[in-house]
């Protein structure tokens, strides 16, 4: 028996599927590359207001976004591969609708030594 055109974008168990490529409109690479896994995103305050242009997927991540997330969080989350959850913070990064920040982009400081020290001679005295 032939499989109805409808068929083949209906699973029982989790319903209407879409393919990768079509959330992310054919794109493989997001517009910001120093996305990482580890990167952190969550919703700018003041972001673009105009939200009736953006897709299902979009609306879901601004709404996962509220508390500081993953890229890889995000991309669990939304049951996708990394590289579209890429593509689609790309976008709402770009849009000024996320703020993006990385992890290993913090810079440790160098500990005062003399701080070092008056602990040091403080547990010394206990």
């Amino acid at each position: 028996m032939m499989a109805r055109e409808d068929d083949l974008w209906l699973d029982e168990a989790a319903g209407p599927l879409v393919r990768p490529y079509a959330m992310t409109r054919g794109r493989t690479r997001p517009g910001s590359p120093e996305l990482d896994m580890v990167t952190q995103v969550v919703t700018a305050r003041r972001g673009n207001s105009d939200r009736s242009v953006l897709s299902v997927e979009h609306l879901e991540i601004l709404e996962l976004c509220k508390r500081p997330l993953s890229l890889a969080e995000v991309a669990s989350y939304l049951d996708v591969p990394l590289v579209v959850a890429k593509v689609l913070v790309s976008d709402l990064i770009e849009r000024g609708d996320l703020i993006a920040g990385s992890a290993s982009s913090r810079v440790a400081e160098k500990p005062d030594r003399q701080l070092l020290q008056a602990v040091l001679d403080g547990v010394r005295r206990l």
